[in-house]
């Protein structure tokens, strides 16, 4: 999998929207309940009993999105010692949960460091076009609605799951689809992995559509391990979404600079 570093399609004015999801994010995630511990690597039992009750509040279920079940019992974030050891205590929920709504705290969400700075990696380099296309607030709008498209779109092919749904990702992929309909021809450096991480600049539509085929073959669980905890499917939906509500834009949207060749290395480097 190529790494995006960098594209080259300037903007003229600050990316406000872009810069302040990138922040909430950050901070949401140094706030959730051992997120600062993941961080640096550590745990513990009481830290992840917290973490699976806040989750059971804040995330989005596929099950309760398409059916409305909410759990009789969930974890309530205390510790107990069992007839099988220390484990977590489960009870019932002492909170009123919508399921609509989680699905908007769940953009906010992300499992791990590595989750997290991934996401904000594209959002960084991908969002700041997008938003100046479509103006701050219609930006903002644009990248809910592909995150409430991506969660409802994974929940409808997997309505039976009880899995916590969390992660900007789906919002992201629609952010990327719109990229790829806006933008197919400008150049995006990479990093591919060959021995070294080789520098190269590509043009996005090789870049994002490579992307979104990786994520349709993952989706049907095919190459991948983690196919069960990754919401491809979602990655899918979010990416059409947002190809579909950026089409329109398509008139009218300058194109970017378009340096010729696929240059790497020491010869590409300046002025990127």
């Amino acid at each position: 999998m190529v790494i995006p570093v960098h594209d080259v399609n300037p903007v003229s004015r600050t990316p406000h929207v872009t810069y302040a999801l990138i922040i909430a994010n950050v901070l949401v995630f140094l706030f959730m309940p051992g997120g600062a511990g993941s961080v640096a690597g550590e745990g513990s039992l009481a830290q992840l009993c917290h973490l699976q009750a806040f989750l059971e509040q804040y995330a989005a279920v596929p099950q309760e999105l398409i059916h409305g079940q909410l759990p009789a019992v969930v974890p309530t974030g205390g510790v107990a010692v069992g007839p099988h050891g220390p484990g977590c205590v489960i009870g019932p929920p002492d909170y009123d949960k919508s399921p609509a709504l989680s699905v908007f705290t769940a953009l906010f969400l992300h499992g791990g460091w590595l989750h997290l700075l991934g996401n904000m990696l594209f959002l960084l380099i991908f969002g700041n076009n997008i938003e100046e296309r479509m103006g701050h607030v219609r930006f903002l709008l644009f990248y809910v609605v592909c995150g409430y498209a991506a969660s409802y779109g994974f929940a409808l092919l997997n309505d039976d799951s009880a899995e916590p749904l969390i992660g900007a990702s789906g919002a992201i992929a629609g952010v990327l689809g719109a990229y790829l309909v806006l933008y197919p021809r400008a150049r995006v450096w990479v990093l591919v992995p060959f021995l070294v991480f080789l520098p190269l600049r590509l043009p996005a539509w090789l870049v994002l559509g490579f992307w979104f085929v990786l994520q349709a073959v993952y989706s049907n669980g095919e190459g991948v391990s983690d196919a069960g905890t990754v919401a491809y499917a979602a990655h899918v939906v979010g990416f059409l979404a947002g190809m579909a509500i950026a089409w329109p834009l398509r008139p009218g949207t300058p194109p970017p600079p378009e340096p010729r060749g696929l240059l790497f290395g020491r010869r590409a480097r300046p002025g990127w």
